[in-house]
């Protein structure tokens, strides 16, 4: 699992049946500032991932990659990469609060 913060979505009017009506997000992974420790930042690379449960743009998302990614009820039989499976309200790192959402 990852953190990653929804950037955009992608739209594909033509796909396999078994993925319309899924919503595609474009998200970012991040990571805590090696040095400083006190922040998230970019890892500077993209993923496409079906989101499940509402998450918009500007919001950081908690997401699965890989085989796990079809362990969810909503994505058993879809031929996906990565999903969102959790909207994050705050991250603490060593007892200090890196992100919160407020």
């Amino acid at each position: 699992m990852f953190i990653a913060l929804v950037t955009g979505s992608v739209v594909a009017t033509q796909k396999i049946d078994s993925m319309t009506g899924h919503k595609l997000l474009v998200v970012e992974p991040y990571r805590l500032d090696e040095k400083l420790r006190d922040r998230l930042v970019s890892t500077g690379r993209t993923f496409i991932a079906v989101d499940t449960l509402g998450a918009g743009e500007g919001q950081f998302v908690l997401v699965t990659q890989g085989s796990s990614a079809r362990l969810t009820p909503e994505t058993k039989s879809l031929p996906i990469d990565a999903v969102v499976i959790g909207l994050i309200d705050a991250v603490q790192i060593e007892g200090r609060e890196v992100f919160n959402r407020r």
